[in-house]
Formats: C-alpha cells, sequence, structure tokens
C-alpha cells in the first residue's frame, strides 16, 4: 500500500480569509466553500482551512515548504508574500540552500527556498 499526499489542511478562525490570502499567494483559486472547511486548488497539492474555536499557541507542529518558480528570484517572492501580508520571521542557509520562514496572516509558519 503507499499513500499520495493530496491536500495540507490549516486550523485557523477565519477560514474564508485566510483561504483567500493563500489562493492569491500561490496563484490558486478557491474550489469549494463549506462555510467552516474551505479549498485552494493550488499544483500539485489542495490546500485546506478549516474553522476551530482554539487560537493557535506555539509554533507550527508542520510547516509547508514552497520552491520559487524558476527565473524568480527568492527575495522577489519574498517581497511579494510580504506585500500581500505575510512577515518574514527567519532566514537559513545550509550549503547549496536558503531559505526563508515567513507567516501568513494568520501566524500560520511555511518556508520558500
Amino acid at each position: 500500500m503507499s499513500l499520495s499526499a493530496v491536500m495540507i489542511t490549516m486550523d485557523c478562525a477565519e477560514p474564508q480569509e485566510l483561504a483567500q490570502w493563500w489562493a492569491g499567494a500561490v496563484g490558486g483559486e478557491i474550489a469549494e466553500d463549506h462555510g467552516d472547511f474551505v479549498i485552494v486548488r493550488a499544483q500539485p497539492l489542495a490546500l485546506g482551512f478549516q474553522r476551530v474555536s482554539e487560537e493557535r499557541q506555539g509554533k507550527n507542529r508542520v510547516h509547508v515548504d514552497f520552491a520559487v518558480a524558476p527565473g524568480t528570484g527568492l527575495a522577489e517572492e519574498v517581497e511579494r508574500l510580504v506585500a500581500l501580508g505575510a512577515s518574514v520571521v527567519g532566514e537559513h542557509s545550509v550549503p547549496g540552500l536558503t531559505w526563508i520562514v515567513l507567516q501568513d496572516p494568520a501566524g500560520n509558519e511555511f518556508c520558500v527556498h
């Protein structure tokens, strides 16, 4: 048996708002809106946003990593995401790889490299 990843789901207070932000960030579109659960179609995975009553506490236990499109610079993409409402948390580097940690408007961390 094998598994295929098809969607990453984030808990949040306002699924429509966060889904709209992520649709703009990844160039996707809202495919389904079920009130408390919204799905954004993005390639290669869908992103789901589900309403929860608890506030986020501490660091994400799981986060999403995104690669910039060929021909796009890392700094340019980070600047675009910040203009959309993301905030930069930090920059990390190991030989051959540099990535930037950001937070979406709800405080969920993600990386761009």
